[in-house]
């Protein structure tokens, strides 16, 4: 197939063939959907709700205390060190990798 450029020159277009399928990079082969897979293991959510059992027994223990406003030595070393703990369970419960099964 001829065609005729603006200067006048007749130019050639290659001719497809019509055999051959389209293939776009964007399709592929259905793989299993690993968005519907939970993000963690069974021992991550375990840890993470070991976590929040141990962060709601430093606030029990915080509040237990019987000074006034919370000055004694358990509202103010004992309970935010449970605390603390809980919140560490909780940053290993998230950053462990789980086991591949």
């Amino acid at each position: 197939m001829a065609k005729v450029s603006p200067k006048g020159k007749e130019t050639t277009t290659p001719e497809v063939a019509e055999s051959q399928p389209v293939v776009s990079r964007f399709t592929s082969t259905p793989k299993p959907d690993k968005a519907a897979a939970l993000p963690f293991g069974k021992a991550n959510y375990q840890l993470m709700v070991a976590g929040i059992l141990v962060i709601l027994v430093g606030f029990i223990v915080m509040s237990l205390d019987k000074e006034t406003f919370g000055f004694g030595a358990m509202g103010l070393t004992v309970g935010p060190l449970i605390v603390m703990a809980g919140f560490i369970i909780e940053f290993f419960a998230i950053l462990k990798k789980p086991n591949q099964a």
